[in-house]
């Protein structure tokens, strides 16, 4: 009997073992680099298929924080047809480099522009954007969301992963571990704004910006976005996430169940709020 339990507990041992493997494989599979003219953040990867104009299309989307893009973004004067001066944003092309591990090492990567198709801003916003690869079937990997049906947040203690590009590309596809440590914090950003976060205990350096923090089985539960020091960090956590989504009419890019527009529709979207006023560009 003793015989047949210690190999009961082996092949228990390995199982987990395998499963961890390849959580680890796929996170690292989902999680990329975004590279902007004045450093580097992170970002994961939600895949689905669009339709178009020319048949339905495998479109990657990355999630990121908008801070990774403020080198991207710039601001001009413009006249509306009443004579007023208006704020317009206008946003370069982000690349998104994506690291090929095999059997633990770097093997290659694969470098891609992606567009954004929204963004709030870090201050006075959320500190959320989304991007879309402009080669289509970029990577065949997709991020699956956790839904927070109760909107109450994870258990304190809940062991976590993040991975990210700590320290920027040179730590791309960097995994970590820690715990839920504290929920619903709220946060002044600016002298009229409090907003919530959670807090977690996962390992983070600058470049970890935009990386997801997810569950031991894969799913993602928030966006690291910053932190006071290696294991004191703040998530938006996946409750405000879709909030935002849905506010923004961007729920198709976190569920693959709610029905997405066009690809041509898509492009038009509003990409920023100023005020009252939607702009597209």
């Amino acid at each position: 009997m003793f015989k047949y339990l210690v190999m009961a507990a082996l092949m228990l041992v390995a199982t987990v073992s395998m499963a961890e493997e390849n959580i680890s494989e796929y996170l690292q599979n989902i999680s990329v680099t975004i590279k902007t003219e004045r450093g580097s953040g992170s970002g994961v990867i939600f895949t689905r298929e669009i339709e178009s104009e020319n048949g339905t299309k495998k479109v990657n989307f990355v999630w990121t924080a908008a801070h990774v893009l403020e080198g991207i973004r710039s601001v001009r004067s413009i006249l509306d047809i009443d004579g007023k001066t208006l704020k317009k944003p206008m946003f370069k092309d982000v690349q998104i480099v994506k690291k090929l591990i095999s059997d633990g090492q770097t093997v290659g990567e694969l470098s891609m522009d992606a567009v954004v198709i929204k963004y709030s801003d870090a201050t006075n916003g959320e500190d959320l954007a989304l991007l879309m690869i402009k080669k289509y079937d970029f990577v065949d990997v997709s991020a699956r969301f956790h839904e927070d049906k109760e909107g109450e947040g994870l258990p304190l203690g809940t062991q976590l992963y993040h991975v990210g590009s700590l320290l920027g590309e040179s730590g791309a596809n960097s995994m970590t571990t820690g715990i839920m440590s504290q929920v619903g914090r709220m946060l002044a950003l600016n002298s009229s704004t409090k907003v919530l976060f959670d807090q977690t205990t996962v390992t983070a350096f600058p470049g970890s910006s935009g990386g997801g923090v997810f569950l031991t089985d894969g799913q993602y539960i928030g966006m690291l976005v910053r932190g006071a020091g290696e294991t004191f960090n703040l998530i938006v956590p996946i409750r405000r996430m879709s909030k935002w989504a849905k506010s923004e009419k961007i729920e198709w890019a976190m569920n693959p169940e709610k029905k997405a527009p066009k690809l041509e529709e898509i492009m038009k979207l509003p990409k920023e709020k100023a005020g009252s006023l939607s702009i597209s560009f």
